[in-house]
């Protein structure tokens, strides 16, 4: 039986985090096929956050206190670092993600072997909020890039949900700390994977007023990451 380690970064997310890891223990019970490790790293977070957490630990299964922030790269590595799972899921803690999704994104490793898994927001998903044109086109654009530098065929690569089997990337050869570390992951995994599977999920994504945080500058730095990225797999061949 797999073990997926879901990895949940969270800063300042005080309205959402309980609710958050109560849709997520919900979810993983309901599946009986794979075994679920939750891991919350909280990110130096300057409201309740922390305490909320520490009054809930049920709801996980490692909790990793960060005294100052990383950002959201520097959280995830050291979620990855605590990880034990055959599989690493990614899981935001603002509620944009659904975790009622976690079925559709497990199916194809169950059934056909599919070592790499996106969650993808734009192929006739169950539900969508609508959200900013320039984020979409800004998604768009990296996804464009991301298949024209890896050959494949990807809808969403900045989807959060990125579900991949974790040999195929290990900890040390992460080198971002930000939040284009999502298309380093994505492009080290893809290099060694044979499987690849991109599912629909819903998606209701926040407004900035709501406490989105990535901006549409982001992906400048995450063009520079994906083309180091395949560059450094064509020399290490």
């Amino acid at each position: 039986m797999e073990k997926i380690s879901i990895i949940v970064p969270a800063h300042n997310e005080e309205q959402t985090i309980v609710p958050l890891l109560q849709a997520v223990r919900a979810a993983t019970e309901a599946l009986s096929i794979v075994i679920f490790e939750v891991i919350v790293i909280d990110d130096g977070s300057k409201d309740t956050t922390r305490s909320l957490l520490l009054a809930a630990p049920e709801l996980y299964d490692h909790l990793i206190v960060l005294d100052h922030q990383h950002g959201k790269g520097g959280a995830v590595l050291k979620g990855l670092q605590r990880a034990a799972g055959d599989f690493v899921l990614f899981q935001d803690a603002d509620l944009e993600y659904d975790p009622r999704d976690y079925a559709a994104l497990i199916e194809p490793v169950i059934e056909h072997g599919a070592q790499v898994v996106i969650g993808s927001r734009f192929i006739a998903p169950r539900m969508t909020r609508v959200f900013y044109f320039w984020h979409k086109m800004g998604n768009r654009l990296i996804t464009l890039v991301f298949n024209l530098l890896n050959n494949t065929t990807f809808t969403d690569i900045y989807s959060c949900y990125l579900l991949y089997q974790r040999s195929l990337v290990p900890v040390e050869s992460i080198r971002t700390r930000s939040w284009e570390q999502h298309g380093e992951i994505l492009s080290l995994a893809v290099g060694k994977a044979k499987v690849l599977y991109e599912v629909p999920v819903s998606y209701r994504g926040r407004s900035y007023a709501e406490g989105k945080k990535v901006r549409p500058s982001d992906i400048f730095r995450v063009f520079y990451v994906l083309i180091l990225t395949r560059l450094r797999r064509v020399l290490d061949r």
